[in-house]
């Protein structure tokens, strides 16, 4: 067998592998030319054990097995965009990195095609949420690796709500704005970030703009559609909805702010990632008793939206030996592996492979359960049209969000759609 194994390719060795333990095949077939240590970039995560895991588990697993050593370099958050184009546009630097959003697409020439092993690990892993290759898939190749969705869900004080008749979360946006409503008149307004952070203001208002059914770009990536009643009624809306729920700050919140004002209750209601109840139960424990989480609620069309917030692991071309990091990046993959890794973080990452739908972490704390649901009407902002350039400057430029901040702070429905729409159609005209 040791003969075989020593004769094998590296292809032949994955295929080994992939039916017997990693162990000390993988080591031995590679020990001569395998290199002595590769990097994987990541953020700093929200999570301390997540990191901790990698570090001591992942890292020194495959160190055992192959004689490889993981370096996990981790920057701190906010950075990780500026450190993946750094690390493209000179090309040096850590063979691997974490990405997010829809960094595969601007960084494509940088990244390495992985579509052969996404193909091996969505097999071993009961097939790919479709909207995975919403963030990966250019040009028709996996240009990374989705890992996992960080959901961007209601957050609620249940005893709040339930003193104000509401007993589960409300199921329309008609049906939040009348209990938001009534908890400002008890002195618990909402609070949306209206202003200029980039997760918790996208994470509400793209679906809002969804479930209304409006749209900022036709499904062929080119054609600007925002000018339409669907878009007026979901901004009237926005508008009423600040005005009768909320605090009037919101307008220049970022994405610290919410979390702020919820755990030292001001707000009874947000929109974030499951990391206020995390913090409200490790640090206020008596807060976090009565924070709930829902999915967000339908619009008039009957369809409720999430947005897409993906964590993804690409390969730099600069690598020097490309294989290994595929070898490296299926074995991490493997749900052997990976499982820890998604469980030392609960259910903060939610996996886009099918096979951890079900998994253990989700029940460890079933209010977190709507963020596993959410997974399937999550998409990337300008959708229904693919990732592209334009669509990633309408992003950094905040169009949609200004249109419907900009009619909170007072400006009329036909003005901020008519800037909207000049906007897009001058990041567009090149599509």
């Amino acid at each position: 067998m040791a003969n075989i194994i020593q004769a094998a390719s590296r292809r032949d060795i994955l295929k080994i592998s992939a039916m017997t333990a990693v162990g000390g095949m993988l080591g031995a077939a590679r020990a001569n030319a395998a290199p002595k240590s590769m990097t994987m970039m990541h953020e700093s995560s929200f999570i301390p054990a997540y990191d901790a895991y990698f570090k001591n588990t992942i890292a020194s697993a495959y160190e055992k097995a192959t004689g490889i050593k993981i370096i996990y370099e981790t920057v701190s958050v906010g950075s990780i965009q500026t450190r993946d184009t750094t690390v493209a546009e000179t090309g040096t630097g850590p063979e691997m990195a974490q990405m997010a959003f829809n960094w595969p697409f601007l960084f494509d020439e940088k990244l390495v095609d992985l579509t052969d092993i996404a193909k091996t690990i969505g097999e071993k892993g009961g097939g790919w949420h479709a909207n995975a290759a919403e963030a990966v898939v250019v040009n028709g190749k996996w240009k990374a690796i989705p890992f996992g969705n960080i959901g961007q869900l209601m957050n609620y004080r249940m005893d709040w709500f339930d003193e104000v008749g509401v007993k589960t979360f409300p199921e329309t946006w008609a049906e939040l704005l009348e209990a938001g409503i009534k908890l400002k008149a008890k002195g618990h307004p909402f609070g949306f970030e209206l202003g200029h952070g980039f997760g918790d203001n996208h994470g509400w208002l793209y679906p809002l703009l969804w479930s209304f059914g409006a749209r900022e770009v036709d499904k062929d990536g080119k054609t600007v559609a925002i000018d339409s009643a669907e878009t007026a009624a979901a901004v009237d809306f926005c508008r009423e909805f600040f005005k009768k729920t909320m605090l009037e700050d919101v307008l220049g919140w970022t994405d610290v702010s919410n979390n702020k004002a919820f755990l030292s209750e001001q707000i009874s209601c947000t929109n974030n990632a499951e990391s206020i109840l995390y913090i409200a139960k490790r640090d206020f424990p008596d807060i976090g008793k009565v924070t709930g989480q829902a999915q967000n609620p339908k619009g008039p069309t009957g369809e409720r939206f999430h947005m897409l917030n993906p964590w993804t692991h690409g390969i730099f071309t600069h690598t020097p030996d490309v294989q290994a990091a595929k070898d490296f990046m299926v074995w991490l993959m493997d749900p052997k592996q990976v499982s820890g890794w998604y469980e030392s973080a609960v259910s903060y990452y939610g996996p886009f492979l099918h096979m951890f739908d079900d998994a253990p972490f989700w029940h460890t704390e079933p209010r977190n359960l709507p963020y596993r649901d959410s997974m399937a009407n999550s998409h990337l902002p300008g959708w229904p049209a693919p990732i592209s350039r334009p669509q990633s400057e309408s992003v950094a430029k905040y169009v949609v969000v200004d249109m419907f901040a900009k009619a909170c702070a007072g400006k009329s429905t036909k003005e901020v759609i008519a800037d909207a729409s000049a906007q897009l159609k001058q990041i567009f005209k090149t599509a």
